[in-house]
């Protein structure tokens, strides 16, 4: 915790200079890859869009006190005063100079603060997997990354697929993680609200690829792989936020590139349902 607080102060040290994200991980002791990914399991938004909205919580204070939009602008790194009164719309839904008028009602974004807090009292079912190298056989789309709530895209996705792609892709699924399988991988680095991932329809074979899918090589690697039964969707999504917050900080893995992929079976009436989530891990180096 220590050192993602140390990450969280050089945020705060200069808010109106450029903040390189692998500086940051470096102070929390991590790769930025997993800094990233754990931060926004973490704190519920992505570590840029963090460091936007703290920005914009600092210069709505410059706002308040009398700064000109040009200078407030120009001093937290904003193009013009038009692009910084995009983003203080977009935060606050006033204008800056609607902002000043008394009885407005402004948003702002605290300070954040990494604390332990003592849990662990489930035991969470997984296993680490030794992975050799294989491919990923299915039907993929880019679609947007969504935080909170269904993806359409995604649901739209899936819709559209013919049922015999599912029954000739089981055909050729010849090992774990067994079944169809949703995979998600190539996640723009920023993974901002919006920003794009590809979302695969796949299983996991050795076999070669049929004509009219696509394939993904996924090279051998270490795997933690989660299992969970109960209320469905509730016990796939919370697996996700189980690892975030209690298993990676239990244990000597980190977040390692890679698709990740579930496995899910539901059961008739699909309120009750079984899934799998592999996350591709390495090893953290001790310190």
């Amino acid at each position: 915790m220590q050192g993602w607080n140390r990450a969280i102060e050089l945020i705060e040290q200069d808010l109106t200079s450029d903040i390189e994200v692998g500086a940051l991980a470096r102070a929390a002791l991590t790769s930025e890859y997993h800094f990233r990914r754990m931060f926004s399991s973490l704190a519920g938004l992505p570590i840029s869009e963090y460091i936007r909205r703290r920005r914009l919580t600092a210069a709505t204070a410059e706002i308040l006190e009398g700064g000109t939009v040009l200078n407030v602008a120009v001093r937290y790194g904003y193009g013009s005063a038009e692009a910084f009164t995009r983003a203080f719309k977009a935060l606050h839904g006033l204008s800056p100079s609607e902002a000043r008028l008394p009885g407005a009602v402004l948003h702002s974004q605290p300070q954040l603060r990494f604390h332990l807090r003592v849990e662990g009292n489930a035991d969470m079912k997984h296993r680490i997997e030794d992975q050799p190298a294989f491919r990923l056989i299915g039907l993929k789309a880019r679609v947007p990354l969504v935080h909170e709530g269904p993806n359409q895209a995604i649901i739209d996705f899936q819709r559209g697929l013919d049922p015999a792609v599912t029954k000739q892709l089981v055909e050729i699924a010849d090992m774990d993680p067994a079944g169809p399988l949703s995979v998600t991988d190539n996640i723009e680095e920023q993974r901002n609200e919006g920003s794009e991932l590809d979302y695969w329809h796949a299983v996991a074979s050795t076999k070669p690829v049929p004509e009219g899918f696509e394939s993904l090589e996924v090279p051998a690697g270490l795997w933690v792989v989660f299992e969970a039964e109960g209320k469905f969707p509730e016990v796939l999504q919370g697996m996700w936020a189980d690892a975030a917050t209690e298993w990676f900080p239990a244990n000597p893995y980190r977040w390692a590139p890679g698709p990740e992929m579930l496995s899910v079976q539901v059961e008739p009436g699909g309120t009750h349902g079984r899934g799998q989530l592999w996350i591709p891990v390495e090893r953290e180096e001790l310190r």
